[in-house]
């Protein structure tokens, strides 16, 4: 596996807050973690995301507690990308081109939420003409009700997530498979 970014989205406390309904994936944050270490531990660069909403109620809104990153996901990083929208290509500072000055031309993309936030980074990563993995069982989503008032599961979502990206805009691994790789590399 070749040396890449790994682009950590908005792994924010105030996903925490009970408003957001049923989630899927209790191993998220764990993942996310072991990603951040053997990627630490290796000096690859890794990037953090955070969403600044611009609704003063949202829990990820600036000064809110919910804004801060989740505890263990806080540390070290090379860069840092404030947003108020759903990719982080569209944040402060440019990531495509930190990215490309840094002579980076690979990403790895995990966080919350996966149907989201997560999911339109890698698209424009892939459209972007980065090579982008997206490591699925290090993202979480949440419960989803359509105007009509079904509701699909968290887990539906982050199914169709995968099968929406993989092979078009990046490839859908595992946190196993990622670490396996990178180790092997």
């Amino acid at each position: 596996m070749d040396a890449d970014a790994l682009i950590v989205v908005d792994a924010q406390q105030g996903f925490d807050d009970p408003a957001w309904g049923p989630r899927n994936n209790p191993d998220c944050e764990a993942n996310i973690k072991r990603l951040l270490s053997t990627w630490r531990a290796a000096g690859l660069p890794v990037v953090l995301v955070r969403h600044d909403s611009t609704a003063p109620s949202s829990p990820l809104a600036p000064g809110q507690y919910g804004n801060d990153f989740k505890e263990g996901i806080d540390g070290p990083h090379d860069l840092l990308v404030v947003k108020s929208v759903n990719s982080s290509f569209l944040g402060e500072p440019d990531l495509a081109a930190w990215l490309r000055g840094s002579g980076i031309d690979a990403v790895t993309i995990c966080g919350i939420t996966t149907n989201h936030c997560c999911e339109t980074t890698a698209r424009m990563a892939g459209n972007l003409g980065f090579r982008t993995r997206f490591v699925i069982d290090a993202t979480h989503t949440f419960d989803r009700s359509s105007r009509r008032g079904d509701v699909v599961a968290a887990d539906e979502l982050s199914r169709v997530t995968a099968v929406n990206l993989d092979g078009e805009f990046a490839e859908v691994v595992t946190t196993r498979e990622v670490l396996r790789r990178l180790n092997e590399g």
